[in-house]
């Protein structure tokens, strides 16, 4: 290949690669032997297998066989083909065994995640509760649930922690995709799916109800009638008056309780 050093090391760029990543050199999955672009086509492909006991995940630090996009070589993993000479990627993590050429994401590892993230290691931090990598503007400022990355979305289920779409911290603390939490605040979905806590400010749906009860007189029968309830935004546990339009917590203030069954009181 013709040019200086810098030419051929960059030669290509952005010009291979999948959906998932640019980059100039495709994998040899360990678990299967097959070729693939990423481990996310590898998982898409082997996740439609009609077998269940053929579909598997690829373990990303497992690679250990690359092969250029450029020359076709097949090699060792490294950041440049022994071959041509070309970098296989602008960046390249040795611990997660990745390429990519688009650095205008701003790829950085984190060791305490154990896998590579974007977006600048100066825009983040990692919360060691939680389990991963938040915004700099969440640091001191929400609610930390344990591992609270380390599970599904509790909507798609995907698994959150190294999903490619953008993750949402609600004011409980849990996680969910961000799209996810937007599409079940369209439909009118206001509580954490996960603890059925309020994840939007509500004092003015609260404020409506308190009117709305105010104006709406129950009948005699049930006029006197208690419940005993739970809310679930403070998990205080009372007695109130029922109304059918919601029961109020008296500590909190909230509607977003569900009666239960009195508890026993000892003797």
């Amino acid at each position: 290949m013709e040019g200086s050093p810098s030419d051929r090391l960059d030669f290509g760029k952005m010009g291979f690669g999948c959906k998932h990543y640019r980059r100039r050199c495709r994998i040899r999955a360990p678990c299967c032997n097959e070729v693939f672009d990423c481990r996310h086509c590898h998982n898409e492909t082997t996740s439609m297998l009609s077998s269940p006991c053929d579909q598997h995940e690829l373990i990303r630090c497992n690679v250990k066989q690359v092969i250029c996009s450029v020359c076709d070589t097949e090699q060792p993993v490294a950041r440049v083909c022994t071959n041509c000479g070309v970098k296989m990627g602008e960046y390249f993590c040795e611990v997660c065994k990745f390429h990519d050429d688009d650095i205008d994401k701003q790829p950085f590892h984190c060791d305490d995640c154990g896998i590579c993230r974007v977006g600048g290691q100066e825009n983040f931090f990692h919360c060691k509760k939680c389990g991963s990598c938040y915004s700099v503007g969440l640091r001191d400022n929400h609610s930390c649930v344990e591992n609270s990355m380390r599970h599904h979305c509790p909507i798609c289920y995907e698994y959150l922690f190294d999903s490619l779409k953008d993750t949402t911290v609600m004011k409980c603390g849990h996680t969910m995709h961000c799209e996810c939490y937007h599409e079940m605040i369209k439909h009118d979905r206001y509580c954490c799916p996960i603890c059925s806590k309020s994840v939007i400010d509500m004092s003015r749906t609260w404020k409506r109800l308190d009117e709305e009860i105010e104006a709406t007189i129950m009948p005699e029968d049930y006029r006197y009638k208690k419940v005993w309830i739970l809310c679930n935004d403070c998990n205080d546990t009372t007695e109130v008056f029922y109304h059918v339009i919601g029961q109020k917590c008296s500590h909190c203030k909230s509607y977003n309780t569900r009666t239960i069954v009195p508890p026993v009181l000892p003797h």
